[in-house]
């Protein structure tokens, strides 16, 4: 019969850390971003149940929910998302798309980057807010003025960020490109363009960003709709609950625009084997 040294031996030994794994394997991915917004939620509720803050100036997240389905009931909510989201598409669309050309244009040639860098890197050092009294004396406070601000900040983002994903191609392959014979067009399509779209993916989550922040700018210095005028409407007649929901509205549809081009990123990027965590 075998010994119980033997028995013990023969037994699985159980590895340290697999029920943790488990534990982790049992919450989906998604959830784990929401744990200390939560956290923070409930505190926040619980303070002001016991009467620890001040209702005034900082209203318990179920008034909050309360005023927002108030706007929700009343269709005003949408209206000012809708404006919103106008505002903000159209200054990225334009912002993004002439980053996009012109870093691709500098990046691909030496005299073009010798042109132009220099005055693009002296605009970028110019506030964008120091901008905004010189855009309302040119183009008043109309919708193109605010359009043009948030293109202006779209931008930045996405030129440099091209430029440096053209100029970060391998030389190596470049040389091999030219031993093959390819084509201008062939190097640009088959070698550059999927070399630097890590970095114009990154170049545009950094523009959408920067796009939902100068929209608050934007609607806040004259406007009749969007969700910056909600927050300024409601600071005049102090109606905190109503900032506070436009805060999350900000906060949530800036979040949802950064998901939509991870996803891309996921979708497009899944050729690289880089270190995941």
């Amino acid at each position: 019969m075998p010994s119980a040294a033997a028995a013990v031996q023969a037994a699985p030994v159980p590895v340290e850390g697999a029920g943790v794994r488990e534990r982790r394997k049992a919450l989906p991915g998604w959830a784990h971003g929401w744990i200390v917004p939560l956290l923070v939620l409930a505190a926040w509720e619980l303070g002001s149940a016991l009467g620890l803050v001040s209702e005034s100036a900082l209203p318990a997240p179920s008034r909050i929910a309360q005023a927002f389905w108030s706007l929700v009931a009343s269709g005003e909510l949408a209206r000012h998302i809708g404006a919103s989201f106008v505002r903000a598409g159209g200054g990225f669309l334009l912002g993004g798309a002439t980053g996009l050309l012109l870093g691709l244009f500098t990046g691909l040639g030496k005299w073009v980057e010798r042109t132009l860098d220099p005055t693009v890197q002296m605009l970028r050092t110019v506030p964008l807010l120091a901008v905004i009294p010189l855009f309302i004396l040119w183009f008043g406070v109309g919708e193109f003025s605010k359009i043009l601000l948030i293109s202006l900040g779209a931008f930045f983002p996405v030129y440099f960020h091209t430029f440096l994903g053209v100029r970060s191609a391998d030389r190596k392959l470049h040389e091999v490109t030219k031993a093959l014979e390819f084509s201008a067009l062939q190097q640009a399509t088959k070698l550059i363009l999927p070399s630097a779209l890590p970095n114009v993916l990154l170049g545009i989550r950094l523009s959408v960003g920067v796009s939902w922040l100068l929209l608050a700018v934007a609607e806040m210095m004259g406007a009749s709709s969007g969700i910056g005028y909600l927050i300024q409407d409601a600071r005049v007649y102090s109606q905190t609950d109503i900032v506070f929901v436009g805060i999350g509205l900000f906060a949530l549809v800036g979040k949802l625009s950064d998901s939509g081009v991870r996803l891309l990123e996921k979708r497009w990027l899944g050729w690289r084997s880089s270190y995941k965590g």
